[in-house]
């Protein structure tokens, strides 16, 4: 355990920090996964649907640094590329 004030800060803080990296890792992962299902479904109306707001949750993490820019661009194409897939 820490026992200088500044360091038991910097506990306090990394703690808030991975909490909220992990709420935004959550978010993007329930709407992946909603887009997969309707791949899965082969519903191209509900996957566009789903796609849209996956995309807009991916950049909003991107930007906030919870993931790295080429990890948004690969997630964001990977499920494009799913989409677009559906006959």
């Amino acid at each position: 355990m820490a026992n200088i004030k500044s360091a038991k800060k910097r506990i306090l803080v990394n703690e808030t920090k991975a909490a909220r990296n992990k709420a935004i890792k959550s978010k993007v992962k329930t709407y992946v996964k909603k887009v997969e299902t309707a791949v899965a479904h082969s519903d191209k109306a509900a996957a566009e649907e789903a796609l849209k707001a996956a995309i807009v949750e991916i950049n909003k993490a991107g930007s906030k640094g919870v993931y790295h820019k080429n990890t948004c661009a690969r997630k964001v194409s990977r499920l494009t590329k799913a989409v677009n897939g559906i006959a």
